[in-house]
């Protein structure tokens, strides 16, 4: 019934690498049960008041809300799309609703735009021009954007291991390790796990980035509980230590299960931020939530698709409707919850990179995530070092698509090259989608080829525009 259902043998898979990839892809994003309460459970709304009200912060709230969500919206992207594809709150959008939105009025007010969003997004997939669009863009900038996600998540897995870090001065942004030095016991727990996998791999072990991840979590936890390192930041005390653990520390917790508090649920007012905030700016907000959502999701999935071998001749992802749907919907789940806007994983790469092709691997992962509900303390003592080296080797697999761009047309190679760069860069898919879109359309107009151009990219690539120049715009109308 299972294989019937998802068609796991005619996509070329098992059981066995369905589940294993769905664990993979939870190991590599299960950080954001931990983190999303850092973000949105420890600022202070437009009141003063934290999330769900109080007057101190209830991180615990904030983490069971967090995995609910993420868990059931995996569950109906596996079993309504059949799609490897897991989501949970966005990282980014759930910082500019922290300090963008919620800082000028209530935290309700500000959920109330979240949902507003992604109910307007489910009403463009619904009438078809969420997928217009993606069918729009030109074959090869979608294997660009599948590069150039590939080597965001790369980038993501070295700034999470603490291999690459900001500087925080200088006209370098970022360095290696702690001021160009590699230092302390975690960057070598990182290092092992990655030779680890790539042994793995080379061998062709199956399951290789599972094995490399519990196995380093065990070495982690082993030197953990000989040293004494602790984490690199002390939110208590406010100290740095650069030799410390990224997120979490790898120690057997007092128990393993909690019993999770639902009560973030239902805390959003639809139309409250109006009464706080001008029309103008609370649909300008909407806006650009709705254009992040819309195109960060269109990446991920094409890169998923890509790397499973998901995707027709012209790169358009069969079923692509119902994927972008319950995106779209997860959306206005992740703001009705409390707990901002959900969205697609491109950290399900790394399951692909397991061998997961069908939605039973998101079931998988939205099971782990329900489950992380009950044991969140046991999730938490998986450290970034032991789980980000799956997320080097999937970027290498997405980059390898590299070779499909025709480079001598410049009309494709600079979009195609912007897409590329500016995503790892800017720490944003949706800005290398931008750019790429908006330079295809100048450089096909320029070259008197614009019969090439669809005319959803005109309208998309001036939408892009409103976004580049948000700023100046809200400046200009106060």
């Amino acid at each position: 019934m299972l294989d019937s259902y998802f068609k796991i043998s005619q996509r070329g898979s098992t059981v066995g690498q369905e589940v294993r990839g769905g664990v993979v892809t939870f190991f590599t994003m299960a950080y954001i049960v931990a983190l999303n309460p850092l973000i949105i459970g420890l600022a202070k709304d437009g009141d003063g008041k934290y999330l769900g009200g109080g007057d101190a912060p209830n991180l615990a709230l904030v983490a069971a809300a967090t995995a609910l969500v993420a868990g059931v919206m995996s569950i109906l992207m596996g079993a309504v799309a059949n799609f490897p594809l897991a989501l949970a709150t966005g990282l980014g959008l759930n910082t500019f609703v922290a300090v963008g939105i919620a800082s000028q009025m209530t935290w309700a007010d500000a959920m109330g735009l979240v949902v507003l969003e992604g109910l307007i997004i489910t009403v463009l997939v619904l009438t078809g021009f969420r997928v217009a669009v993606f069918k729009a863009v030109p074959t090869q900038l979608k294997v660009a954007i599948s590069v150039g996600i590939g080597l965001f998540i790369a980038l993501i897995g070295l700034v999470d291991a603490g291999f690459v870090r900001r500087t925080g001065s200088g006209p370098v942004p970022v360095t290696l390790g702690d001021g160009g030095t590699l230092v302390g016991w975690p960057i070598i727990v990182f290092g092992f796990g990655l030779l680890l996998m790539i042994g793995l791999m080379v061998r062709k072990v199956k399951a290789a980035l599972l094995i490399g991840i519990v196995v380093s979590t065990i070495v982690a936890i082993v030197i953990e509980s000989s040293f004494k390192i602790g984490p690199n930041f002390d939110g208590a005390t406010g100290k740095v230590n650069p030799k410390g653990w990224g997120l979490n520390v790898p120690a057997m917790p007092d128990s393993v299960a909690a019993t999770p508090d639902f009560g973030l649920l239902g805390h959003f007012n639809l139309f409250g931020s109006f009464s706080r905030i001008s029309a103008v700016s609370a649909l300008l907000i909407v806006f650009s939530l709705l254009l992040a959502d819309f195109f960060d999701t269109m990446g991920t999935m094409t890169a998923i698709g890509q790397e499973a071998g998901l995707v027709d001749r012209d790169g358009n992802v069969p079923g692509a409707e119902r994927i972008l749907l319950v995106d779209s919907l997860a959306a206005a789940a992740g703001g009705a919850a409390g707990v901002s806007s959900n969205t697609s994983y491109i950290e399900s790469a790394a399951g692909v990179g397991e061998g997961a092709r069908t939605g039973l691997a998101s079931i998988v992962t939205g099971i782990c995530f329900l489950l992380t509900t009950f044991l969140a303390p046991l999730v938490a003592i998986i450290p970034y070092e032991a789980a980000t080296p799956a997320l080097i080797i999937v970027g290498f697999l997405m980059m390898t698509g590299i070779k499909q761009i025709d480079w001598e047309d410049l009309g494709i190679a600079i979009p195609a090259f912007l897409t590329i760069i500016l995503m790892p860069f800017t720490y944003n898919i949706s800005v290398g989608i931008g750019a790429g879109f908006v330079t295809y359309v100048v450089i096909r107009f320029i070259q008197g080829r614009k019969n090439e151009i669809h005319p959803l990219l005109f309208l998309v690539s001036g939408l892009f525009m409103v976004y580049f120049l948000a700023s100046p715009i809200n400046s200009w109308i106060g």
